[in-house]
């Protein structure tokens, strides 16, 4: 292999320096599709050889092969390919281990493709035979053709962490979630779309009168009540911008993700519980790392940057202050709250959808008069279980009647299921609990009087 190299090379190639490009993991299905156009170009020849290395290898430098010294056992081999998704539906067969044999205008030279793999989590691409300058064109020409052919643009993918703390990209199908879908009073929904929706229909133009395009858009509110299905009701929206999506563990990879939200604009950066990474320093010494990022993040786009990040949180009172301090970072947050008795009714009918009920006008009302002060997915929830006692009762399933559904909130709105109604984000009222039972712990802001329900309390 050595021999093939030096014999590609010439003298007065294994004299130049290797010239060495790292790129992050998620950009091997990129340099590929660069890599293929690239090699297809008029006037470019170019050999593909395989590499094959003995198990528990970690790779293999190309200065290696040019010097011919410190090789582990190698041998020649057809190329193995991965086969990584370039779409939702697609995927693109991606070169391990490789190398390239090119003769060009540049003369002759080689480049070696080597994958991250278990013991290597870059992805790198080396040049070879080529003065330094040269070497830099090849490696920024399939920069640009990445840039160019980016399999992400105007995707929604959802961020994700390896074992090895390297981020992942996932492309996810578009939300199928219609505005009608969304129960929420029309003034709020309105606020929401006029922010996130209004700035993208109207970017030229707001671009024209100097105004920025950078926004920050904050969802809270309770548990259950709606943030992330408004959320991703806006992914499904904006079509036209690459949509990123980061919860839990990948919150930490904020920084990378905006960094790729720019090359990619427009863009949206959703990140799901925010206060998980962005608590208010003034609770303790220092801050988290990853607070500076996001603070960094949504600071370091030029203001003509089309870049929407939507935050979402069940504890609005724990952020960091300084994430509405500049316009551009949050610049509009809107509450989402527990459903009053009309969203109630249209969340009932919404989640009957396909559901055989046999209920009256009646029967819907109590049904939303019982549920007044819980949230969006205790019904969802409450829906499931009537059409499982249903099932219960009668198998197939045939009808879901007032006595179904009034056993299922019977047993949700029962004492013994308080932690299931915590869980759905609704509040347990001590008051109501049997004498003896065990109280749950206070949090928050406590209990305060329910509006409209005298003698009730709840936990906002």
């Amino acid at each position: 292999m050595a021999a093939l190299v030096q014999g590609v090379l010439g003298e007065a190639g294994t004299a130049e320096s290797v010239v060495t490009r790292h790129l992050p993991p998620f950009e091997q299905v990129n340099l590929q599709s660069a890599l293929n156009a690239w090699s297809a170009e008029k006037g470019r020849q170019v050999e593909v050889r395989g590499v094959a290395l003995p198990p528990h290898y970690g790779g293999i430098m190309l200065q290696q092969l040019v010097s011919g010294e410190g090789l582990p056992p190698l041998r020649l081999s057809a190329p193995g390919v991965v086969d990584l998704p370039d779409g939702p539906g697609s995927t693109l067969a991606c070169l391990r281990l490789a190398l390239l044999l090119v003769t060009d205008a540049a003369g002759r030279y080689v480049l070696l493709v080597q994958g991250p793999s278990e013991h290597q989590q870059e992805l790198t691409v080396e040049v070879a035979g080529l003065p330094v300058g040269q070497a830099q064109s090849v490696l920024g020409e399939l920069d640009r053709l990445r840039r160019r052919l980016n399999v992400y643009r105007g995707q929604l993918l959802e961020v994700g962490i390896t074992p090895m703390g390297a981020v992942s990209l996932t492309f996810l199908d578009r939300p199928a979630t219609s505005r009608e879908q969304v129960v929420l009073p029309e003034p709020v929904l309105d606020r929401i779309e006029r922010h996130a929706l209004g700035v993208a229909a109207h970017r030229a133009a707001l671009t024209a009168a100097g105004q920025h395009l950078k926004r920050g858009l904050l969802l809270f509110g309770p548990p259950g009540t709606g943030k992330t299905h408004t959320a991703r009701y806006l992914l499904g929206q904006m079509t036209g911008y690459t949509r990123l999506l980061l919860t839990g563990r990948s919150l930490a990879a904020v920084g990378s993700v905006t960094e790729l939200a720019r090359d990619l604009q427009p863009a949206v950066v959703v990140l799901e519980d925010v206060d998980l990474v962005a608590a208010d320093r003034s609770f303790g010494p220092g801050g988290s790392p990853v607070l500076f990022d996001l603070l960094d993040a949504m600071d370091g786009a030029a203001p003509d940057a089309d870049l929407l990040f939507v935050l979402t949180t069940n504890r609005a009172d724990l952020l960091e202050p300084a994430l509405a301090a500049r316009p551009g970072r949050v610049d509009v947050a809107v509450e989402i709250g527990l459903p009053d008795a009309d969203a109630r009714q249209r969340l009932l009918e919404l989640y009957g959808r396909g559901v055989p009920l046999q209920l009256t006008e009646a029967d819907r009302d109590a049904a939303v008069e019982r549920s007044d002060g819980v949230t969006a997915s205790f019904l969802k929830e409450l829906l499931r279980r009537a059409v499982l006692e249903a099932l219960h009762d009668h198998h197939p399933l045939t009808a879901v009647t007032r006595q179904h559904l009034f056993r299922a909130l019977d047993d949700l709105l029962d004492s013994t299921q308080s932690v299931t109604r915590t869980l759905l984000g609704v509040g347990v009222d001590p008051a109501t609990l049997p004498v003896g039972s065990p109280q749950p712990a206070p949090v928050g802001a406590g209990w305060v009087a329910h509006p409209g329900r005298p003698g009730r309390r709840y936990r906002p």
